[in-house]
């Protein structure tokens, strides 16, 4: 019999809150522990997540470190710039995983010009399946206590063109990306543009012109995957649909690169990986495909007449995305099997 894994969740009434619980709950080694948020504490969790039908009448607890404390795992599923504070306080040895962008970043330069202020440093990335120098980051998970879970946009976007850079197949100078995003991208907040009367029919970019937080931590990525240099035009478009990622990348092809090596530089890439799928040829992803699963699809093409590799990728930005992969990498962590606890069928229809 395996001894329970207590697991807090800092952040319980959010979008990311909700689905790290609805996640990590099918989880069998899981026993969810303290739920903490700020404006909904003393709340019912069913007030705000009344789909986590076993957990509604867990009471919110304020977000403190002695709440989250005497955990063996805890989540933080805070906005940018909040996590950092609480993870201090929290013990050395209790297994944290941000689900913000406090400490994905390497560079403090491109923290502080993409986010402001103070740097809170790096941990490991989150993101199993990035092919690194030592093979795939992984192996750079086991037995760690600090995880930092990428960006659902920065996921959907390495997936999708990172065979082509480690392969030399690609001109990484030239990416451009344009993303489909669901409205749970943009967190749970009230606002004019998040309106259903301002939504629905609608499709809307955002942070346009190179100015998505993102953007720093898909070229930090790219360039572990063996780029030397990375420019990359990223356009995220929010469409009425609640969840997913629809990404569309492209670059050049390298000079003397060939469709058939293209396409088999993202077959083998991905062949062992449990939660990331290259499609048959002809096969599209769609983000419905992907709803409630934490897989990724994937599809590439050659455009001969525009000398570019088109790569697309789908996923659900709640689960691969966010907390779908954070409880991947913590199976990782704790030397358990990786897809312990994991959906790796989505919903249709």
């Amino acid at each position: 019999m395996h001894m329970a894994i207590s697991v807090a969740v800092a952040g319980a009434s959010g979008y990311v809150g909700g689905e790290v619980l609805r996640v990590f709950a099918r989880h069998p080694q899981l026993r969810i522990g303290a739920l903490t948020a700020n404006s909904s504490a003393g709340d019912l969790l069913g007030a705000h997540q009344s789909h986590l039908v076993s957990l509604a009448d867990r009471t919110i607890q304020p977000t403190t470190a002695d709440n989250l404390a005497g955990h063996d795992v805890v989540v933080l599923a805070l906005p940018h710039g909040t996590s950092a504070q609480i993870a201090a306080q929290l013990p050395a040895d209790t297994l944290v995983i941000d689900c913000g962008a406090d400490h994905r970043l390497t560079s403090a330069a491109a923290w502080a010009e993409y986010y402001g202020g103070e740097h809170a440093g790096t941990w490991p990335y989150g993101l199993p399946e990035l092919i690194t120098p030592q093979g795939r980051q992984r192996s750079a998970l086991a037995g760690v206590n600090r995880i930092a879970v990428p960006g659902c946009n920065v996921t959907a976007v390495t997936l999708a063109l990172q065979p082509g850079v480690a392969g030399g197949l690609v001109d990484a100078t030239d990416i451009v990306a344009t993303l489909a995003v669901g409205y749970s991208g943009a967190g749970k907040k009230l606002a004019v543009p998040y309106l259903a009367s301002e939504a629905l029919g609608n499709a809307a970019p955002y942070a346009v012109g190179g100015t998505h937080r993102h953007i720093p931590e898909i070229v930090q990525n790219l360039t572990v995957a063996g780029a030397s240099t990375v420019r990359l035009a990223f356009t995220p478009v929010l469409v009425p649909m609640s969840r997913g990622i629809l990404a569309t990348v492209s670059a050049p092809l390298a000079p003397g690169a060939t469709p058939e090596a293209v396409r088999a530089a993202w077959v083998e890439a991905y062949a062992n990986e449990p939660c990331v799928h290259v499609l048959p040829e002809g096969q599209w992803p769609t983000t419905q495909s992907t709803v409630g699963a934490n897989v990724a699809l994937i599809q590439v093409a050659v455009d001969a007449k525009a000398g570019r590799v088109v790569a697309i990728c789908a996923l659900d930005n709640l689960v691969k995305g966010t907390a779908g992969a954070a409880l991947q990498s913590m199976n990782l962590a704790l030397g358990l099997p990786e897809t312990t606890g994991l959906v790796l069928e989505g919903v249709a229809p």
